[in-house]
């Protein structure tokens, strides 16, 4: 009975979803390569301030319960669709920073929303299992076809989780755990081991450390905090370890035009990691692994050549530290390749790739030799949500159903090409416009104008984000198409005008 009904209310959602609306919804647009008829709607639509009436009374309610300094604005979900997110107050925005770049396929997929209704499916959502002890039946088969159908270059194995954050945090405990293996010669613990972990003291909490690289951000838990180096209000009074940070690669654009000067810069950034590993080691502190992302998004949208990422992963494998590529936020299709450590052409790119956001779940990959060696090390109650799984799946065939990966790497050349055009046309507002696929950023002249420039974007229909000191990043879904970049391109020029 409870399941018929549930069944129902959710078609009856669907069908709202899935209802062509009048005519001026149905998108024809003139700038993509072929008609496109999209199911959503027709372009932004502002009727109040943001954030509206509405939402500054929620915010000023919530506000009694928590913290609400980082909250925009409340949204309207239900009401949201596509490359649309609708807020509270009824102002309908292009979404190009899509949840801090978590959603794959836009708001309220029709193919997402039918998975709801089909009544096999609601146990999966209404019971959440301690995956670690209690796994479903079917949770090998979920596994296969979501995450595993899309593991990267010589990787068969993965641990789920729920968050970025976990994933890195769990995946830096195995890094250790292998290191500290292979120098036992995979012999079973001493007591002195077990006993002295008991204490925090060593040997068997060991002083061991993992170098990353300043710009980069790997989550705000105690030991990912210790790996980001992003912006200070993420680690302002919280202690940490002593592990090497060493430079990541600051590259001059355009890139034609800077190749012997961006490849002298990262000839001088993988001295200076052999240097820090060389040091610590002699500090009695060896570098066990070594994290890194594709593209330092949080950072500033900080790239480095392939010949950069293939260099970096030699230096790991010749003083022994596993190489961990964390692609939190690059992973997923939106540089125009599933994982961004393809853009790479390596048959052995890491050790471990660490994945959340676009894939709706946390978790990593990891070669079979960076697996626990016992239960419980790497281990919570929930570690990762089936329903994400199923979900994952169902995103994966959309991907590959409606060719997204060839949609996004089309779309992202109109944007950088785009993002170019508006460069040589404000010089003194904009500059190094870069990215791959839609991954793309470009920085202003400074922060104040760049947060203007983020508020009057917005308040024409367009929701952006920033990163490190100076950048707008661009982070649409997959479904984001070429005339949703020529609409954005209009209003982005004429917000940009108004700062000439």
């Amino acid at each position: 009975m409870a399941s018929t009904l549930i069944s129902r209310q959710l078609a009856l959602s669907l069908q709202k979803h899935l209802r062509l609306s009048a005519p001026g919804c149905r998108y024809v647009s003139k700038a993509a390569p072929k008609t496109q008829l999209e199911l959503e709607y027709d372009g932004p639509l502002m009727k109040t301030e943001v954030p509206g009436p509405r939402s500054q009374a929620l915010t000023k309610q919530l506000g009694d319960i928590q913290n609400v300094g980082a909250v925009n604005f409340f949204c309207n979900y239900e009401e949201s669709r596509g490359n649309y997110l609708v807020d509270v107050d009824g102002n309908r925005m292009l979404d190009i920073y899509t949840q801090i770049s978590s959603i794959p396929i836009g708001y309220n997929h029709p193919a997402l929303l039918k998975l709801m209704t089909n009544p096999n499916n609601l146990s999966t959502f209404v019971n959440r299992p301690a995956l670690g002890i209690l796994p479903p039946e079917n949770f090998p088969d979920r596994l296969t076809e979501s995450l595993l159908s899309v593991a990267p270059s010589g990787m068969t194995r993965v641990q789920t989780m729920a968050c970025g954050s976990c994933s890195n945090e769990n995946a830096y405990k195995a890094m250790f755990i292998w290191y500290r293996n292979k120098e036992r010669g995979h012999t079973a613990p001493s007591e002195e081991d077990l006993s002295s972990c008991m204490i925090n003291q060593g040997p068997g909490c060991p002083d061991l450390s993992i170098l990353s690289f300043m710009g980069g951000f790997h989550g705000r838990t105690f030991g990912c905090l210790a790996t980001t180096h992003s912006k200070a209000i993420h680690k302002l009074d919280v202690p940490t370890f002593d592990w090497p940070i060493a430079p990541f690669p600051r590259l001059q654009y355009p890139l034609e035009e800077f190749t012997r000067e961006n490849a002298q810069e990262e000839a001088r950034c993988l001295e200076e990691v052999e240097d820090l590993i060389v040091k610590w080691r002699q500090k009695g502190k060896p570098v066990a692994g070594i994290v890194i992302e594709p593209i330092q998004a949080e950072g500033g949208d900080n790239h480095a050549s392939p010949d950069f990422f293939r260099s970096l992963r030699n230096i790991a494998r010749k003083h022994g530290c596993a190489f961990h590529v964390d692609e939190v936020q690059t992973g997923g299709g939106s540089t125009g390749k599933f994982w961004a450590h393809e853009h790479w052409g390596m048959d052995d790119p890491a050790d471990i790739v660490s994945f959340s956001k676009k894939l709706l779940t946390g978790g990593y990959y990891h070669k079979k030799e960076l697996q626990a060696d016992k239960p419980y090390r790497i281990f919570n109650t929930w570690m990762g949500d089936p329903s994400k799984n199923l979900f994952l799946a169902e995103v994966l065939n959309v991907i590959r159903r409606e060719n997204l990966l060839e949609e996004v790497t089309r779309s992202g050349k109109a944007l950088l090409n785009g993002l170019y055009e508006l460069q040589a046309q404000y010089p003194g507002i904009l500059s190094r416009a870069r990215g791959q696929g839609t991954f793309c950023a470009v920085d202003i002249c400074d922060d104040v104008t760049r947060n203007s420039i983020l508020l009057k974007a917005r308040d024409k229909g367009v929701l952006l984000g920033g990163c490190g000191d100076l950048s707008i990043r661009f982070r649409p879904s997959l479904v984001f198409k070429d005339y949703h970049v020529h609409m954005f391109l209009n209003i982005f020029n004429d917000v940009l005008a108004q700062h000439k």
